[in-house]
């Protein structure tokens, strides 16, 4: 499967009840692997201090109470039968969500958006504009009138994008170390922790220095490896329940909640920031809905993971309503309860289930990293494509190593699961607070639903959740700091990038060059023109940059054909192949200049090799062919000209447009049939071997004399090469801007400009093909 192919996975899924079923049981190993390891640490940390188990267990009861209903209420209520609903196009997450608001309601933080992307296939999906005295006309315009709302909604869905960038650091660290913990139970507590400790950080350096061989080589395993935890966990609760206590079951009323709070007051309510660890890993069923879908990972959660979840916390509720001599809170855990015969082979499980498990927060972190890289809201980062038949597989080797030296630092740091309990905590509740926010406004303006619905939602899960996080964090002191301390970071990041990225256009826009002034130059330019093609990479839409203007004034000659290349991002998670490029002419044909724009979505994975300049060459050859038919840049309007940009397909799509095809130049007679069919470059002095491009063309093609001109001149440059012209730009504040300004472009934005990966295509262009041209951007 191509890389970029992934938007057509969603219809495969469709298929039968077989592709269904066996998307239910890949997903177990993908998305559940976090929530399924929870067992291991909740309990431990709920009595770690705020609370004690006494003899008449109300406090074990009302912690099994609370654990089952927040399981009921959060992952199976809100994810499974709501949120997964709010699908992008099959595509899930906090950017997914922001994405369907700003189609509904023009708040794109995007400055390179058009009009024209909108009438992407996939743009517009179920968008009504509202009666205007209903309250969703209200709400849309009061959204799109005041710039600062639209800050707002762009810093929440960034908080939740730098909270899932905690979490998978915390999380990593939490479940290996949990899963370690076993050995507690085989030596004394002086001696355990120095066994603890290095065995978690070996486990975790192995788990991230294999992160670039990519999880389809392991994947096959993962779905097994949860699947034989999930029954391991089930099966020994079954069998607590009968053996030590089968009324455990009365503890599920929640009446045992009320009779908890009573009892513990302060403590309990302080408590509850370990039981909401019960549900971490949930928003995993909304982030990695792009790879499966909903269907599929409702049955595997309601099938399989709840009653396991279910069956393994009741069994060590029984366990422990039966025991009350621990000689100290340390040993109630998880594998207190397992049967001592046991506890070894459930540890081995235990560990592999949870580097199964913080393999997928790893590569979902990869993920949401790529989604704000594509947003203008990170750095450009290196991404590498891991597998080339599983859409998503992603690896980023210098935020993989950020996250292992922070995991390292936070294990060592704490060394136990109650401080990493409360951090993980804090970062979890703080996404799904997040989560239903944005799902409010979602029910309102994309599903057209009552506001009285979306009151009802975000105050019935908004309740439940902001006392969670209230519980989380009340203990900023004793580790809730380090998720608080991570999303300032990172937000910081998200912010000054986003800042300096949107002045640097805005500079670029006010500075470019009129198309007067291109056409006062002539034909030629002013100037020499070579053979070749000219790429001139910029991030404006629409006119002619002022890369261009100083690259002219400094140097006598340009190629014969330019080419001024646009790649951008829009707020949709695919878009086809078909509706990728936009090519347009710059001025009056006989200028041979072209204006592509190569739209991504921001799960696409952009091309960076040879196809893509076939790609683009075609499609330019095809703009020629069909869309300039009739165009005379002595008759029609230049303005009107410049503005006239149709979708063109790629030979990948386009089977039925123009091919590209390069031949050796060994026997140049062998290359062809008819003038009909192909269109061949001029013939050349026979100097050297090398390859000859032709254009093959369908039959019957109805092509005026200048546009088959177009096309020769076009092949000939081709054959001649390409020339990357890229911009360097050196950005400064300029004078009278405020210090805070100052300190953002010149020191923040600056470095992260400096230390940060180059664009896509600056990557991909071999530097013996490559001009820079530097400028200084006073911003």
């Amino acid at each position: 499967m191509d890389l970029e192919s992934g938007f057509y996975q969603n219809h495969v899924k469709r298929e039968s009840w077989r592709t269904v079923f066996t998307l239910a049981y890949q997903s177990l190993g993908v998305v559940y692997g976090d929530l399924s390891t929870s067992p291991l640490y909740v309990y431990k940390s709920t009595f770690a201090e705020d609370i004690e188990h006494t003899e008449t267990n109300d406090e074990i009861f009302g912690v099994l109470s609370f654990i089952f209903w927040t399981l009921t209420l959060v992952p199976l209520l809100k994810y499974v039968f709501i949120v997964l609903r709010a699908d992008d196009n099959g595509e899930g997450g906090t950017f997914a969500l922001y994405s369907l608001l700003c189609r509904h309601a023009k708040v794109n933080s995007l400055p390179s958006f058009q009009s024209a992307d909108e009438d992407l296939s996939t743009y517009k999906k179920d968008i009504t504009s509202p009666a205007p005295s209903t309250v969703r006309a209200k709400i849309k315009s009061t959204l799109e009138k005041y710039r600062v709302l639209q800050r707002v909604l762009l810093l929440l869905a960034l908080l939740g994008a730098c909270m899932v960038i905690g979490d998978g650091i915390l999380t990593p660290a939490i479940s290996v170390f949990s899963a370690v913990s076993g050995v507690e139970l085989a030596m004394a507590k002086e001696h355990h922790k120095y066994v603890e400790v290095p065995v978690a950080c070996i486990v975790l350096i192995a788990l991230f220095a294999l992160q670039h061989y990519g999880t389809h080589r392991v994947g096959f395993l993962f779905a097994p490896v949860v699947i034989t935890w999930l029954l391991c966990i089930s099966a020994i609760g079954l069998y607590n329940v009968f053996y030590w206590n089968p009324h455990v079951y009365q503890a599920l009323s929640p009446y045992y909640m009320y009779k908890f709070l009573k009892k513990t007051q302060r403590g309990g309510w302080m408590s509850l920031g370990g039981i909401l660890l019960c549900i971490t890993g949930s928003e995993a069923m909304f982030a990695d809905l792009g790879h499966f879908s909903q269907l599929s990972i409702k049955i595997a959660f309601t099938s399989i993971v709840y009653p396991s979840l279910v069956l393994a916390y009741m069994g060590q509720a029984a366990y422990l309503s039966k025991h009350h001599d621990f000689q100290s809170d340390y040993r109630i855990g998880f594998y207190v309860s397992v049967p001592e015969k046991l506890r070894w082979p459930v540890l081995v499980i235990a560990v592999m289930a949870a580097v199964v498990g913080s393999q997928a927060i790893i590569t979902g972190t990869f993920s949401i990293i790529k989604q704000c890289s594509a947003l203008g809201c990170f750095p450009r980062v290196k991404i590498v494509h891991t597998s080339s038949k599983m859409h998503g597989q992603i690896y980023i080797p210098e935020i993989n190593w950020i996250l292992m030296v922070l995991c390292l630092a936070v294990t060592i740091g704490f060394r136990d699961t109650k401080r990493l309990g409360n951090a993980s905590g804090l970062a979890v509740i703080t996404v799904m607070l997040v989560t239903t926010c944005l799902m409010s406004l979602v029910i309102v303006l994309c599903w057209h639903h009552n506001v009285v619905l979306a009151v009802c939602f975000v105050l019935f899960f908004g309740m439940i959740e902001a006392l969670y996080f209230s519980a989380s964090l009340i203990k900023f002191l004793e580790g809730a700091w380090v998720p608080i301390a991570l999303s300032l970071i990172f937000m910081a990041v998200m912010c000054v990038w986003h800042y300096g990225t949107l002045k640097k256009y805005e500079f670029d826009v006010q500075n470019k060059v009129s198309v007067d002034w291109l056409l006062g130059l002539g034909p030629s330019l002013g100037i020499v023109r070579v053979r070749g093609i000219g790429l001139i990479h910029t991030e404006l839409v629409s006119g002619i940059p002022a890369i261009f203007s100083h690259f002219v004034t400094n140097l006598p000659a340009f190629h014969q054909v330019l080419v001024f290349l646009c790649v951008k991002s829009v707020p949709i998670p695919h878009v086809k192949h078909e509706e990728r490029f936009l090519v347009g002419h710059i001025g009056p044909r006989e200028y041979r200049m072209y204006r592509c724009i190569v739209r991504y979505g921001y799960r696409d994975a952009h091309k960076d090799d040879l196809q893509f300049e076939n790609d683009l060459v075609c499609s330019i050859a095809e703009y020629i062919r069909t869309g300039s038919t009739g165009l005379n840049g002595k008759d029609k309007d230049v303005t009107r000209q410049n503005d006239d940009m149709i979708v063109v397909g790629t030979p990948s799509t386009h089977l039925h447009g123009i091919q590209l095809c390069e031949d050796d130049g060994a026997n140049p007679d062998a290359a062809g049939t008819s003038e009909s069919r192909e269109i061949q470059s001029p013939p050349t002095p026979p100097v050297k071997a090398r390859k000859k491009v032709r254009f093959v063309i369908p039959e019957n093609p109805k092509i005026d004399r200048g546009a088959r001109e177009e096309l020769r001149d076009l092949m000939d440059a081709r054959e001649a090469g390409i020339a990357y012209i890229l911009g360097h730009s050196y950005v400064r504040a300029k004078q009278g801007s405020s210090f805070m300004k100052k300190m953002v472009i010149n020191c923040g934005y600056d470095f992260l400009r400096r230390n940060c990966r180059a664009s896509t295509l600056a990557l991909s262009s071999p530097h013996s093909s490559t001009l820079e041209v530097g400028m200084v951007y006073h911003i």
